[in-house]
């Protein structure tokens, strides 16, 4: 049919016509793009969906030991085994080294490639380098976390690869698995508040032990300005 003919607003119009059954079919089509067969890819690593939690768990317990032990409450910021290590010069580092190759063996039996772990081994010998420099090696081992850094690696591969986005079992490893086994044999543990305020009893007690330090402090601090008053 020609257009040429046609007034400049009925030529706006069709067209706009056209653009609007063209958008109707593009939203009625079917999408094409493949779905990922994520059992697939986990039977092919021998894995099952339950095996990678339970390993994910493992590494995260591991990586809390070594890198925040004891945290800022309600934060992922804290003080591990590993800076602990590093206060003995040059043998503590080293075992720290020893002891991260733990994290790197997990993530290999999640089926993580050698090449997406490299980043955490360059962070690892980092760690053991700095380590070794007294007083300012420790300090910045609070912040050098190689396990951690694993642990995210390893993540961001389970969920790409296996579409797990699960990540309860990492940030409380070790009272997510107590919870767990509390809920299989009552369902009170079930209720979300009380599963919510279970798995967040460390920072309760570290707000506790705040409050008690800052209270016990300013109690010196007035003290201290009483007896110079008198």
């Amino acid at each position: 049919m020609d257009n040429s003919n046609l007034p400049p607003e009925s030529k706006r119009s069709k067209l706009l016509k056209t653009k609007g059954l063209a958008a109707k079919l593009t939203k009625s089509t079917p999408s094409t793009a493949p779905k990922i067969d994520y059992q697939l890819r986990l039977a092919e690593q021998g894995l099952t969906r339950e095996q990678v939690i339970a390993t994910e768990r493992k590494l995260a317990k591991f990586a809390n030991t070594m890198d925040s032990l004891v945290r800022v409450p309600f934060t992922k910021q804290g003080v591990g085994a590993d800076a602990a290590l590093s206060t003995i010069p040059l043998a503590g580092d080293i075992a720290g080294l020893a002891l991260t190759s733990y994290a790197f063996m997990l993530g290999r039996q999640l089926g993580v490639p050698a090449s997406k772990m490299s980043p955490a081994v360059r962070l690892a010998l980092i760690d053991m380098v700095v380590g070794i420099v007294p007083g300012v090696g420790t300090l910045l081992d609070i912040f050098i976390r190689p396990s951690r850094k694993t642990l995210s690696i390893v993540h961001k591969h389970i969920h790409e690869e296996y579409g797990i986005t699960d990540t309860i079992h990492m940030d409380r490893p070790f009272l997510h698995q107590q919870l767990e086994d509390k809920q299989q044999h009552s369902c009170f543990w079930r209720n979300p508040i009380v599963a919510w305020l279970y798995l967040h009893i460390p920072d309760f007690l570290g707000m506790i032990v705040l409050i008690a330090l800052v209270w016990g402090l300013w109690s010196i601090i007035i003290w201290i300005t009483g007896f110079f008053a008198r």
